[in-house]
Protein backbone atom coordinates (compact mmCIF):
# COMPACT_ATOMS: atom_id res chain seq x y z
CA UNK A 1 0.00 0.00 0.00
CA UNK A 2 1.49 3.66 -0.66
CA UNK A 3 0.60 6.33 1.08
CA UNK A 4 1.29 10.41 0.36
CA UNK A 5 2.43 13.41 2.09
CA UNK A 6 4.76 15.99 4.11
CA UNK A 7 7.83 14.30 6.25
CA UNK A 8 6.24 16.78 9.08
CA UNK A 9 8.75 15.43 12.16
CA UNK A 10 11.37 12.50 13.01
CA UNK A 11 10.95 11.05 16.33
CA UNK A 12 13.78 10.00 18.49
CA UNK A 13 15.36 6.35 17.70
CA UNK A 14 14.62 3.32 20.55
CA UNK A 15 16.38 0.17 20.71
CA UNK A 16 16.93 -2.39 23.03
CA UNK A 17 18.62 -5.69 23.22
CA UNK A 18 19.13 -6.24 19.14
CA UNK A 19 16.45 -3.96 18.18
CA UNK A 20 15.40 -0.53 17.29
CA UNK A 21 12.75 0.78 15.59
CA UNK A 22 11.71 4.74 14.43
CA UNK A 23 8.76 6.77 14.22
CA UNK A 24 8.02 9.85 11.88
CA UNK A 25 4.76 11.56 11.53
CA UNK A 26 3.93 11.82 7.90
CA UNK A 27 1.29 15.07 7.04
CA UNK A 28 -1.55 13.57 4.23
CA UNK A 29 -4.00 15.60 2.53
CA UNK A 30 -6.55 14.53 3.78
CA UNK A 31 -9.39 16.82 5.50
CA UNK A 32 -10.04 14.93 8.44
CA UNK A 33 -6.84 13.26 10.72
CA UNK A 34 -4.15 14.58 8.34
CA UNK A 35 -1.56 13.14 10.77
CA UNK A 36 0.05 9.35 10.18
CA UNK A 37 2.66 8.20 12.32
CA UNK A 38 4.39 5.58 10.54
CA UNK A 39 7.21 3.02 12.59
CA UNK A 40 9.81 1.36 10.88
CA UNK A 41 12.14 -1.26 12.40
CA UNK A 42 15.90 -2.76 12.13
CA UNK A 43 17.68 -1.75 8.75
CA UNK A 44 14.43 0.19 7.27
CA UNK A 45 15.37 3.04 10.46
CA UNK A 46 17.87 3.92 7.79
CA UNK A 47 15.74 4.93 5.15
CA UNK A 48 14.16 7.89 6.71
CA UNK A 49 17.22 9.21 8.29
CA UNK A 50 18.46 11.57 5.46
CA UNK A 51 15.16 12.64 4.86
CA UNK A 52 14.16 16.43 5.22
CA UNK A 53 11.55 17.76 7.10
CA UNK A 54 9.32 19.53 5.11
CA UNK A 55 9.62 16.68 1.78
CA UNK A 56 7.02 15.16 0.03
CA UNK A 57 7.55 11.37 -0.15
CA UNK A 58 5.65 8.35 -1.15
CA UNK A 59 5.46 5.51 1.64
CA UNK A 60 5.35 1.97 0.91
CA UNK A 61 3.77 0.41 3.88
CA UNK A 62 2.10 -2.66 5.36
CA UNK A 63 -0.86 -2.46 7.79
CA UNK A 64 -1.68 -4.63 9.98
CA UNK A 65 -3.82 -4.78 13.46
CA UNK A 66 -2.61 -7.24 17.21
CA UNK A 67 -5.06 -8.15 19.97
CA UNK A 68 -3.24 -7.47 23.47
CA UNK A 69 -5.26 -7.64 26.57
CA UNK A 70 -8.59 -7.31 24.95
CA UNK A 71 -7.87 -4.43 23.07
CA UNK A 72 -7.13 -4.27 19.29
CA UNK A 73 -4.20 -1.89 18.27
CA UNK A 74 -3.21 -0.75 14.81
CA UNK A 75 0.18 -0.70 12.93
CA UNK A 76 1.84 1.19 10.05
CA UNK A 77 5.36 -0.08 9.07
CA UNK A 78 7.86 1.09 6.43
CA UNK A 79 9.57 -0.69 3.92
CA UNK A 80 10.18 1.89 1.37
CA UNK A 81 9.85 5.34 1.39
CA UNK A 82 10.49 7.91 -2.10
CA UNK A 83 11.05 11.38 -2.22
CA UNK A 84 9.31 13.22 -4.85
CA UNK A 85 11.24 15.96 -6.68
CA UNK A 86 8.22 18.76 -6.68
CA UNK A 87 10.39 20.29 -9.54
CA UNK A 88 10.81 17.74 -12.05
CA UNK A 89 7.59 15.74 -11.24
CA UNK A 90 9.50 12.83 -11.14
CA UNK A 91 9.82 10.30 -7.84
CA UNK A 92 14.10 10.19 -6.64
CA UNK A 93 14.22 6.26 -5.12
CA UNK A 94 15.77 6.39 -1.65
CA UNK A 95 18.45 3.55 -2.33
CA UNK A 96 21.86 3.47 -2.11
CA UNK A 97 23.81 3.88 -5.44
CA UNK A 98 25.30 0.38 -6.92
CA UNK A 99 29.27 1.84 -7.08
Amino acid sequence: MKITGTFKELLPLESGDGWNMRNFILETDNQYNPLVCITTFGKNTDLIKDIEIGSKVECHINLYSKKYTDRWFNNITLWQIDVIDEDSDKEVVNEEMPF
